[in-house]
């Protein structure tokens, strides 16, 4: 016997979101203390423990000295185990509160860094791997891993299949300038991946509709509110679908999200004092623009922007700034965009593509288009764009063996999450942020 006989198994442990309907039983809980205060003889405690948060309130007369007194120890961030009765109270998001009985220190915290005053920017993200422990990084995450969820029941429910993409590469996906190169033991020079759609291509001729998700990283100098040198993307290839099947697909997965984000999130919402209103209005069916469209109204509203321009962020808040709904704007200049869009049989030069801007002046949010199903003219465009044919060859052979009209898009997590959160730098909506100025913690 290991003497562990009696021991509570992990899945059985109570938890504070579990204490809902156990008014007047007596019940321990495990947690990190992020409040305490007192008034006359009453003492209280706010304990946190991953599912929520709880008030312990300590009365004198209840319990003996040496509980009471282990009051003054209880440092912001101290450890500790508290037993009690559960008993009601409106004030929790959870209808409860425990009248403590007991109380034992698990691990003391002494000077805790982050407190309740205002910290600079700078200061918090130096101290990032403490700050996730504050009330609105915690809802935010919360909702990140909500968004990730829905995201990921949708592709359940339409039969996608998650194909996972190398993160060590040869293939340029986007940007040259953008690669984070590596010396990759004696074949040569390797790449971080910019994005895993080359890989997810290849995989719809097995499955169909796949999709990927994982880290994406993009050695862009910029330090604009909307980029991270290192960020989270939900990548989908789909055959047999055109570029309005795509934005088709896009619009019914975004508006899922939202719903699950509304309906189970909404205290965290709360918490971040987002406009909810905003989020539910996005339910309305979403505006489609043609870039031609885009560049008249841009300049009708003072833009500087001639046709064949790709659409900056001052342009995305410029043509979303009264729209209620998120934006399509579709057919791009094939010069403004990457090699392996379709182009356009109805004006060839431009390409079958969308971006998807959101409102509220948080710009795009996901990139598609359909792809480039001829050889020909798939060699001709990466020729044209001066890659080396090369290291794509086992990508133009996907256009050999049952070639098929496909399409599919990219969605920068970090970004989806910033709208639906209301957070206007995405620096902190991604757990441990990495920018051109920062690599630590």
């Amino acid at each position: 016997m290991d003497g562990q006989e009696n021991k509570i198994k992990w899945n059985e442990r109570i938890k504070i979101k579990d204490l809902k309907d156990k008014t007047g039983q007596i019940h321990s809980l495990t947690g990190w203390v992020f409040f305490t205060r007192k008034s006359g003889n009453i003492r209280f405690i706010g304990l946190r423990d991953g599912s929520g948060k709880i008030q312990g309130v300590l009365v004198k007369e209840e319990v003996d000295q040496a509980t009471y007194d282990l009051f003054t120890r209880l440092k912001q961030e101290t450890c500790i185990q508290m037993s009690g009765i559960v008993q009601e109270s409106k004030r929790n998001r959870f209808g409860v509160e425990i009248l403590v009985k007991e109380i034992e220190i698990i691990s003391i915290s002494e000077n805790f860094p982050i407190t309740p005053k205002e910290h600079g920017t700078d200061f918090l993200l130096s101290n990032r791997h403490l700050w996730l422990r504050s009330s609105r990084q915690l809802a935010l995450f919360n909702i990140r891993n909500k968004v990730i969820q829905g995201m990921r029941d949708f592709f359940a429910q339409h039969d996608f299949v998650q194909m996972d993409s190398p993160i060590l590469t040869q293939n340029v996906g986007e940007d040259p300038k953008g690669l984070f190169n590596l010396s990759y033991f004696d074949l040569g020079e390797a790449y971080l991946a910019q994005t895993g759609q080359l890989y997810l291509e290849a995989s719809i001729f097995a499955h169909g509709n796949v999709f990927c998700f994982g880290p994406t990283f993009r050695a862009e100098k910029s330090k604009t509110r909307r980029h991270l040198t290192e960020f989270w993307m939900l990548e989908a290839e789909m055959a047999f679908m055109d570029n309005v099947d795509n934005m088709d697909v896009q619009e019914d997965l975004i508006r899922f999200v939202i719903t699950k984000v509304l309906d189970e999130c909404s205290w965290h919402l709360k918490e971040l004092e987002r406009d909810v209103e905003a989020l539910k209005g996005c339910m309305e069916p979403f505006i489609r623009l043609s870039y031609d469209e885009a560049v008249v109204i841009l300049q009708n509203k003072g833009a500087k922007i001639n046709w064949g321009d790709d659409l900056g962020a001052t342009d995305e808040t410029l043509l979303t700034g009264d729209s209620l709904v998120p934006v399509f704007v579709y057919d791009y200049p094939k010069k403004a965009k990457a090699f392996y869009m379709k182009e356009n049989p109805l004006n060839p030069k431009t390409v079958k593509c969308a971006d998807l801007l959101a409102p509220e002046g948080y710009g795009e949010i996901i990139g598609g288009s359909q792809r480039e199903d001829s050889e020909e003219k798939l060699v001709s465009r990466i020729l044209e764009v001066g890659l080396p044919i090369e290291p794509y060859q086992w990508y133009v052979d996907l256009r050999r063996y049952g070639s098929v009209k496909h399409s599919g898009f990219g969605i920068g997590l970090e970004r989806l999450v910033g709208w639906i959160c209301g957070i206007h730098h995405i620096r902190e909506t991604i757990p441990f942020p990495r920018m051109m100025e920062r690599v630590y913690p």
